[in-house]
C-alpha cells in the first residue's frame, strides 16, 4: 500500500494530462501496477486519485457494508461510482484526466496534488491555498478525535 507525502503543483497540459510527481512514484512499492482510479471526492470539491490497490481495497470496505439489495445503499452505490475513471500512466508518468471530472471541480491550468494517505487529493491551485485551517482548531479538532493519543507514540 502506498502513503502518498506531500504537496506539488502541477500543470495541466492541453490535452488534459498531469504529471505525477517523482515524490509519489517513489513512495508506492516497486511491484505497484501504473493503473490509478479517479473520482469526485464525496466531502469536498476536489477529485480524488487512488492506486489500483487502493482502490480495491476501498471496494473491499464497501462491499462488506453494503447491500445491494437495499435501496439507499444502491443509490449510495450509484452516486459513488458515478463519473468514476480509471486511469493508466503513460511511459513519461502523465495522467490524463478526464475533463468532465476536471470540469466538476473547477480545474483548468494550475492544479495542486496533495498526498492523503493512501490516496492523493487533486485541487485547483487557488482552491487548495483557501483550505487552511487556523492551528487551534487544528489543535482541538486532534484533541477531539485522538483524545491526547495521537502524540503517546511519538514517547
Amino acid at each position: 500500500m502506498a502513503t502518498f507525502i506531500g504537496d506539488y503543483t502541477c500543470k495541466v497540459d492541453a490535452k488534459g494530462r498531469i504529471i505525477l510527481p517523482a515524490a509519489f512514484k517513489k513512495q508506492m512499492p516497486a511491484d505497484a501496477d501504473d493503473r490509478f482510479v479517479v473520482r469526485k471526492d464525496i466531502f469536498v470539491n476536489c477529485l480524488v486519485l487512488y492506486s489500483n490497490e487502493d482502490w480495491n481495497k476501498q471496494i473491499e470496505t464497501i462491499r462488506k457494508n453494503i447491500n445491494p439489495y437495499n435501496r439507499e445503499h444502491n443509490m449510495f452505490l450509484r452516486n459513488f461510482f458515478k463519473g468514476t475513471a480509471e486511469l493508466t500512466l503513460d511511459s513519461n508518468s502523465r495522467l490524463l484526466i478526464p475533463k468532465r471530472l476536471m470540469d466538476q471541480i473547477g480545474a483548468e491550468r494550475d492544479i495542486v496534488l496533495a498526498g492523503q494517505d493512501g490516496r492523493i487529493e487533486i485541487w485547483p491551485e487557488e482552491v487548495y491555498a483557501t483550505i487552511d485551517m487556523p492551528a487551534d482548531d487544528f489543535a482541538l479538532l486532534s484533541e477531539k478525535l485522538f483524545g491526547g493519543k495521537f502524540n503517546e507514540t511519538e514517547k
